[in-house]
């Protein structure tokens, strides 16, 4: 079976009790729409996060979000081939994935794009405290362009969109922060999905970053909701 959910930040208890009433195994898969916050603070605590998340009977696929590390920089990660495309993975916990931002996936015959990265809105607050904040949080040119060639090569149609954010005109503006200055909030990766999302034929298209469940057409934006993936 494959899932898929929003954002965890590094909180796995709900993931836990699913997998438990559930009663899965490491063959079944759960995707993580960015932010699972596993490579964030760099140190004890992740390893702790790692070594919790190693012992649940589930396979996790985490799309890149705003709050963690990319983990191709991150030198205990190494690239694997994993359903027909490449995942980034450690030795010592191979149940934890990352997707390569731009590769294709074949789940359950779906071909699934992984599209991650977004702006942080608390980039100041994280910097003025030391926490983690990385500079490539959104997709580079070469991303983009990858990206691009992957869709370009498939006559721009593919069955699953899996990004972090989503294409600018269906951000949530009603659960946006009162406190933030949208002026000011760079919305570059929006746009560009926005572009995207123009030319695409695609059935469904899943995102996270918001911390909102909501539907609007065949794009979906995913927090604590646990559903199968179709």
């Amino acid at each position: 079976m494959i899932y898929i959910t929003g954002d965890t930040h590094g909180s796995f208890n709900r993931i836990a009790d699913f997998c438990r009433e559930n009663h899965t195994t490491k063959e079944d898969i759960l995707i993580i729409l960015g932010d699972a916050g596993i490579n964030y603070h760099r140190g004890y605590m992740d390893i702790m996060k790692k070594d919790f998340l190693a012992e649940l009977p589930i396979t996790l696929l985490c799309i890149h979000g705003n709050h963690e590390q990319r983990p191709s920089t991150i030198p205990t990660y190494t690239e694997q081939e994993w359903h027909g495309g490449i995942v980034y993975a450690e030795k010592e916990y191979p149940n934890i994935l990352f997707a390569k931002d731009g590769e294709v996936y074949d789940l359950d015959g779906q071909k699934a794009i992984a599209i991650g990265g977004a702006y942080s809105i608390d980039k100041m607050y994280r910097i003025m405290y030391g926490y983690g904040w990385w500079e490539d949080e959104q997709p580079s040119d070469e991303i983009k362009r990858y990206v691009e060639k992957q869709l370009g090569e498939r006559d721009w149609k593919i069955d699953v969109v899996l990004s972090h954010t989503v294409p600018l005109k269906y951000e949530p503006t009603e659960v946006f922060l009162p406190g933030v200055d949208q002026s000011r909030v760079d919305k570059s990766t929006e746009e560009w999905l926005g572009k995207i999302e123009e030319r695409l034929q695609y059935r469904k298209w899943y995102c996270g970053h918001y911390h909102t469940e909501k539907e609007v057409g065949r794009v979906r934006m995913m927090f604590e909701e646990i559903e199968r993936f179709y």
